[in-house]
């Protein structure tokens, strides 16, 4: 396991500019890179393997309701976290340029190298337990969806709403990896009538299989 000075070293660190372009070619870019959060005593890591992409001009966007203080990040700079309760967990989105316009981090997968902590998954598992089972959540579905993924990465809405990446705390950061396709449908659990047909939903094809829901009908970018 590398210390901090290791770790940040070995990362390239996403910075704020990354944030401040068209949503959807944020949401596409966010795909592959990894999220590292530094739970109590040890970093955890999940690769981005799906996201969503919000315009404030869309009815599916909540900044398309208006300013609230709740909603107070979406109006903040590119690159600000913006974090809500959805269907009973925290979710992790963050700003993108223009107000109100943001990218939903949908899912991930649990990201290990050289630099891991050898009870990573264990530690996720804990964080993430399944209810009513003795047994631990599998590590493929420890982030299978944006409430686990938060669970599992000890993401909470009142640690992180309106504020700003941390490399000492939280950051993402660019491995180099370069995905070889990205498939492209429609947002997931969105209302009839609130543009619930818009292709904004991105998945890293290799990961498909652990992405929120198994795509079944694909373009791809």
């Amino acid at each position: 396991m590398c210390n901090l000075a290791q770790i940040t070293k070995n990362n390239s660190i996403i910075k704020s500019s990354f944030f401040n372009r068209d949503t959807q070619l944020v949401a596409k870019d966010l795909l592959g890179k990894v999220l590292y959060v530094w739970d109590q005593d040890m970093w955890l890591s999940a690769i981005i393997i799906e996201t969503e992409a919000y315009y404030r001009e869309e009815k599916a966007s909540h900044a398309s309701l208006g300013f609230t203080e709740k909603r107070k990040a979406l109006f903040m700079p590119p690159g600000t976290i913006y974090m809500y309760y959805a269907r009973g967990g925290d979710s992790l989105n963050i700003s993108t340029k223009g107000d109100g316009n943001a990218v939903l981090i949908k899912s991930a997968y649990p990201y290990q190298d050289t630099c891991s902590a050898p009870n990573l998954i264990a530690r996720m598992q804990a964080n993430n337990p399944q209810k009513n089972n003795s047994m631990p959540r599998p590590a493929h579905k420890l982030c299978k969806g944006q409430t686990l993924l938060c669970k599992s990465l000890n993401l909470k809405v009142p640690d992180w709403d309106t504020q700003q990446f941390d490399p000492n705390k939280f950051y993402i950061a660019d491995k180099g990896y370069q995905p070889s396709e990205i498939i492209i449908t429609p947002r997931l659990g969105i209302p009839e009538g609130r543009d619930q047909h818009l292709p904004y939903r991105f998945i890293l094809k290799e990961y498909a299989q652990h992405s929120t829901k198994k795509p079944t009908k694909r373009e791809t970018a």
